[in-house]
C-alpha cells in the first residue's frame, strides 16, 4: 500500500508538469492546427536560463535570501521565454501559416534542432545543477515521501492551470482566442486581431513552459541542453492522449501519462516477472497511449470528426 501511495504522489507531481507543457501544444494546435515541436526546447531554455540568472543575481544581490533570488530569476526568465515564443511564431511559423501542413511541421522540427544546438553552444553539453534553495529532505504526507520542491511544483501547477482556465473563459483575450480557434476568418471580420492573438498564445504557452521547465529541473535536480526532446515528446503525447486542441484534455492527458509512468516504474518489474524494469516506464506509457488512440483516435476528450462537421 505504501508503494501505491508513493507512486500515486509521484505520478500526480510529474503529471502536473506534463500537463503544463501540454497546454502549450494544445493551445497552438487548437488555434492554428500546428504541432509546435520546438515547444519542448523552449521549456529547456526556460530551465537553463533560470539557472544562469540565479547564479548571476546571487552574485549581484548578496543581501537577498536565495529563495527570493530564485523567484526573481524565474520572473525574468518567463518574459524572455515569452519573447522567444513570439520570435518563433513571427519568424518561423507566420510565413507558413497557409502553406501545406508538411512545411510548418518540418520547420518546427528545424527550430527544435536549432534551439537545442544553440543551447549547447551557450551552456555546453554537460548537466547544470539546480540550486539548493529549498530543503531536499523529504517529508511524509499521507504515507508518501515528498520533497518541498515537489509539493511546490504540484500546487503551483494547479494554480497556473486554474489561472489559464480563467484567462480563456472569462477575459477578453480568452474570448478572442476561442473565436480565432473557432474560425479565424470570421474572427478577423468581427474585429479580432488574429495575428496578435496567435502571438499571445505562443507567448503564454512559452511562459508556462518556462515555469514547467524550472519545476522539472527542481524536482530532478539538474538540466541539460537536450532535455527538451523527450520531455516535449511526452507532453505532446499527453496532449494527444487527452485530445489535442482541448485544454481540459491536455490536463487530463498530462496527469494520466504521469500516473501511467509512475505506476509503470513501480510495478512493471512485478507485472513482467522481472523481464522489464523501471527503465522501460517510458515505453510502457507510450504503449498505453497507442492503445487508447487505437480505440479513440481523437483522444479521450477530443471531438470526433462527425462532431466537427
Amino acid at each position: 500500500m505504501d508503494i501505491f501511495i508513493q507512486q500515486l504522489a509521484n505520478g500526480l507531481i510529474i503529471g502536473s508538469i506534463y500537463a503544463l507543457i501540454a497546454l502549450g501544444y494544445t493551445m497552438v494546435y487548437g488555434i492554428l492546427g500546428l504541432i509546435n515541436f520546438a515547444h519542448g526546447d523552449v521549456v529547456m531554455v526556460g530551465a537553463m536560463t533560470t539557472i544562469s540568472l540565479f547564479g548571476l543575481l546571487l552574485g549581484l544581490l548578496t543581501g537577498l535570501p536565495a529563495g527570493v533570488v530564485l523567484v526573481l530569476a524565474v520572473v525574468i526568465a518567463m518574459p524572455l521565454c515569452a519573447a522567444l515564443g513570439f520570435g518563433i511564431e513571427r519568424i518561423a511559423y507566420r510565413p507558413l501559416r497557409h502553406a501545406p501542413r508538411l512545411a510548418p511541421l518540418i520547420t518546427a522540427i528545424g527550430v527544435s534542432i536549432v534551439l537545442q544546438n544553440l543551447a549547447m553552444l551557450i551552456w555546453g553539453r554537460g548537466y547544470k545543477s539546480f540550486p539548493d534553495v529549498l530543503s531536499v529532505e523529504p517529508f511524509v504526507f499521507l504515507g508518501a515521501h515528498i520533497t518541498m520542491y515537489q509539493a511546490v511544483t504540484f500546487f503551483l501547477s494547479l494554480i497556473l492551470m486554474v489561472g489559464l482556465w480563467f484567462l480563456v473563459q472569462q477575459t477578453r483575450l480568452g474570448r478572442a482566442m476561442r473565436a480565432t480557434a473557432q474560425n479565424e476568418k470570421v474572427a478577423a471580420l468581427m474585429g479580432v486581431n488574429v495575428n496578435r492573438v496567435i502571438s499571445q498564445v505562443f507567448m503564454i504557452g512559452s511562459a508556462l513552459g518556462c515555469i514547467a521547465g524550472v519545476m522539472y529541473t527542481a524536482s530532478y535536480g539538474q538540466a541539460q541542453a537536450s532535455m527538451g526532446f523527450l520531455l516535449g515528446l511526452k507532453a505532446f503525447s499527453a496532449a494527444v492522449l487527452g485530445g489535442i486542441g482541448n485544454i481540459r484534455g491536455a490536463l487530463l492527458g498530462g496527469f494520466l501519462l504521469g500516473l501511467i509512468e509512475a505506476f509503470g516504474a513501480g510495478y512493471l518489474a512485478d507485472l513482467t516477472g522481472g523481464f522489464m524494469g523501471s527503465e522501460y516506464k517510458d515505453v510502457f506509457a507510450f504503449l498505453v497511449l497507442i492503445a487508447v488512440l487505437m480505440v479513440r483516435p481523437s483522444g479521450l476528450l477530443g471531438e470526433k470528426e462527425s462532431e466537427r462537421a
